[in-house]
């Protein structure tokens, strides 16, 4: 499935509909005054998050979104039916903003929760309603209302516990197909994940949490480099970041200048994102040249007060050590220390 986490969209509620201009026209009863009934009124539309949804795919495709309009009153005192409120279901996490001047109207965070974005107008009243003691055959009758109309910009951000984050190749998606049933395509070229992925990764005591592969970011990203900023987003929502370094490059490569741009990258894009604890994973180390430069690379981060925890992918090797430290911080409580 193509993910989608953007896409625009123009929504209308329904009108309300108009009252009745009618008149009781039985045998025997030559004034039998006025009998039109109201309007109904107007489809609200309404936007309800659901987990069943992972991508804003099937909305990229139905960019216009018109509740149904009330139906017109009738004689003989028939009001009209309402209009059928629109529901569209989006994934857990999208945010909702005006496209025309940025205003977040609202944030779904939680499965099943809805908010009504645009009520339906209100339908007219008939004429029945008007006749009074001076006025006993009024004939004229409401309009129904208008319904609401509005450009909104829908922005999925993927609501994981944990995200991944490195340069291109780092090891992000060896590690989420290791630890959990996603199935992320794993290559030996830069830039092989193209679309964010989830993966729930099963822990002790029957504990699991949410773990989120990024698509690799790189120097510059933030100027349009590579895949650019499109997918930091995603990783707002994390709790905790675990930055993965590829050591396997060492001497030639400087994986410590990588940690640093990778970093910068992100303070360039949010300060909150910037500030985010992390976890440094050195990852390949099942390859001799990335156990040759463990040590070496080990003390680099040692100097500036920074734990790693060295892991192989492929062979298991500190991946649980990793997911110990991962569930330490996730479920500590602020009095514990870690």
């Amino acid at each position: 499935m193509k993910f989608i986490d953007e896409v625009t969209l123009h929504c209308a509620s329904g009108h309300g509909g108009a009252g009745c201009v009618s008149f009781r026209r039985e045998k025997f009863i030559p004034f039998g005054g006025p009998n039109g009934g109201d309007g109904g009124r107007g489809g609200d539309l309404i936007f309800e998050a659901t987990k069943s949804l992972s991508t804003l795919l099937e909305l990229r495709h139905k960019q216009h979104q018109k509740a149904e309009r009330g139906h017109h009153g009738m004689g003989k005192d028939r009001h009209g039916a309402a209009g059928a409120d629109l529901i569209i279901k989006v994934p857990v996490g999208t945010l909702i903003k005006d496209a025309e001047t940025g205003e977040e109207l609202a944030d779904l965070t939680e499965d099943g929760q809805r908010i009504v974005l645009l009520k339906g107008g209100r339908g007219g009243q008939g004429n029945a309603r008007f006749a009074t003691a001076t006025n006993k055959a009024p004939k004229f009758a409401q309009p129904g209302e208008e319904g609401q109309e509005c450009k909104l910009r829908l922005e999925l951000k993927l609501m994981a516990d944990v995200g991944l984050l490195g340069l291109p190749n780092a090891g992000k998606s060896s590690l989420i197909a290791k630890v959990s049933a996603a199935r992320p395509k794993v290559a030996d070229y830069p830039f092989t994940t193209l679309a964010p992925s989830l993966g729930v990764v099963g822990y002790k005591d029957y504990r699991s949490f949410v773990m989120a592969d990024i698509p690799g970011i790189i120097e510059g990203a933030h100027a349009g480099a590579g895949l650019g900023h499109r997918f930091l987003k995603h990783l707002e929502r994390s709790g905790i970041l675990v930055h993965l370094v590829d050591i396997s490059g060492l001497p030639e490569s400087d994986p410590f200048a990588a940690f640093e741009a990778v970093n910068r990258e992100l303070a360039l894009f949010s300060e909150e994102l910037g500030g985010k604890a992390q976890i440094v994973a050195l990852t390949k180390i099942d390859l001799p040249t990335a156990r040759e430069q463990l040590e070496t690379a080990s003390g680099w981060f040692k100097e500036r007060g920074i734990a790693v925890y060295p892991i192989s992918s492929a062979t298991g090797e500190g991946v649980e050590a990793l997911l110990d430290a991962i569930a330490q911080r996730l479920w500590s409580t602020p009095q514990e220390e870690w």
